[in-house]
């Protein structure tokens, strides 16, 4: 790092984290109390804190990550401070993990952009510090940098151990991958990312050499036609079935395999995934939750995905490959069909924005969300376009974990869609520093209407004197 980008980089992060403490305490003074999923995190953060470790709330469904980070740092904390009763463990202390996770995020996003675009020698460091600052602004996360909430921990500790996988320090990769679990539970999803990381890379260099032998120029190692998908997959498989190669690859993920492994053995101790509310989280095959990240990805990512080039792009292979798309027209309206699912959460809870998304949009009308999958196919093209310069193993390996972690849950929930999101953001080539300011600006007006609401437009239900806000 140059000097005038490393000041560059400390100026855009204090300057960031300034506003954030900015607005953690004027979130604090008008929301004191515990609100939503914070009733149940607070509380047992707070057990912990007073070494009550055997307590546990049946309502939560993550692991304890966030409550032993927590209890780690505060408790050092108040002892060197000096500080004693109520403020050790208050509300507004455990939120403030979440603003020092934040300002991780930040570095660890400027980390990764440094390490996957090295190799591109046009990047500024000015695009690299925009791009970090938009990221560390998505309005989905940045939200939760202010509740006690598991997400801006769950990022940070799966982005830390993305970027040792780059490295190629990969033991230190998988044990942050646990922590990262210890967070979420589907985090485990993100520790194979990273084992599919290493697998990728081999497979390309032994595709790029099987090319060579067979001096075979029209095949390209990043994308192609049909049939050229179909040697691929041909190659793969003769890949894999040699003991040589899976010994290899063994010797380079082993690691990753025993996170993976321990993951199943708790699966089959634990009886299912989540710890605790199973009844409410229950999984399922909800393939169009692949088309709302789809959708939720082109609103937040609109100054690369939809541009007139995109479209017009679009619209030509539209023309080339009619019968291609009226079968992928036919599967995704059959997917609709057999696997919508709507999640009692979805309807009744008011304070989310997904409950309007579903009411003003897909309650129109019984026939709104088939509309909608020429919107979802175009969705679709634009965001493995942006993708076509990663090698196809890599694209493949991303597809997988994508639908992993996605089809599996029942509630259409935006927080679900941050990692992906993140993951491929990080990933695309970088866009034009005009479009990068268009991004960051529209993230902040987000984030300007999302805190003006939560803040100042409460409501009551009629059965309830709490007070009510809006948020993701």
């Amino acid at each position: 790092m140059e000097r005038s980008e490393a000041y560059g980089f400390s100026g855009a992060m204090s300057g960031a984290f300034l506003l954030s403490c900015l607005l953690f305490a004027a979130i604090s003074r008008r929301q004191r109390g515990p609100y939503m999923d914070e009733v149940f995190h607070v509380p047992q953060a707070q057990a912990y804190c007073h070494g009550r470790f055997l307590q546990w709330d049946p309502m939560i469904t993550t692991l304890p990550g966030l409550y032993l980070v927590s209890v780690g740092v505060v408790k050092p904390a108040a002892w060197l401070l000096g500080w004693t009763g109520s403020v050790v463990c208050s509300v507004g202390m455990l939120r403030f993990i979440n603003l020092l996770f934040s300002a991780g995020n930040f570095y660890l996003l400027y980390l990764l952009l440094f390490k996957i675009h090295q190799k591109n020698k046009a990047v500024s460091g000015f695009q690299r510090i925009l791009s970090a600052l938009t990221l560390a602004m998505f309005p989905t996360l940045y939200f939760f940098t202010f509740l006690y909430y598991t997400d801006p921990g769950s990022v940070f500790f799966t982005l830390f151990a993305y970027l040792m996988c780059l490295y190629g320090n990969h033991k230190t990769s998988a044990l942050l991958g646990f922590c990262g679990f210890m967070f979420r539970q589907t985090n485990i999803v993100w520790t194979v990312f990273c084992a599919g990381n290493v697998v990728a890379e081999k497979l390309n260099e032994a595709w790029k050499t099987e090319l060579q032998k067979k001096k075979d120029d029209k095949i390209s190692s990043k994308k192609g036609s049909f049939s050229d998908l179909t040697r691929i997959l041909q190659f793969l498989i003769k890949y894999l079935i040699l003991p040589k190669n899976l010994v290899t690859l063994t010797a380079l993920t082993w690691p990753y395999m025993i996170l993976v492994t321990a993951f199943f053995v708790f699966v089959f101790i634990n009886g299912g995934i989540v710890v605790g509310d199973r009844s409410s989280h229950e999984a399922c095959l909800h393939f169009p939750q692949l088309f709302y990240f789809l959708s939720f990805t082109l609103f937040f990512s609109f100054p690369h995905l939809l541009t007139p080039t995109k479209v017009r792009k679009f619209l030509l292979s539209l023309r080339k490959h009619p019968v291609q798309y009226s079968l992928i027209t036919v599967i995704s309206l059959f997917l609709i069909w057999k696997f919508t699912y709507v999640h009692k959460y979805l309807l009744a809870d008011n304070r989310h924005y997904t409950f309007y998304v579903w009411r003003k949009v897909f309650q129109r009308h019984e026939l709104v969300k088939y509309v909608l999958v020429p919107f979802y196919i175009f969705a679709g093209w634009t965001f493995a376009d942006t993708l076509k310069s990663k090698s196809i193993f890599w694209i493949l390996m991303y597809f997988v974990c994508l639908l992993a972690v996605t089809v599996p849950q029942k509630l259409l929930e935006f927080r679900y869609f941050i990692l992906p999101f993140l993951i491929y953001r990080l990933n695309i080539p970088f866009p034009s520093i005009y479009r990068q300011l268009v991004e960051l600006a529209f993230y902040i007006v987000v984030n300007a209407v999302t805190f003006y609401l939560f803040l100042n437009r409460t409501f009551q239900w009629e059965n309830s004197d709490e007070i009510q806000r809006f948020m993701w």
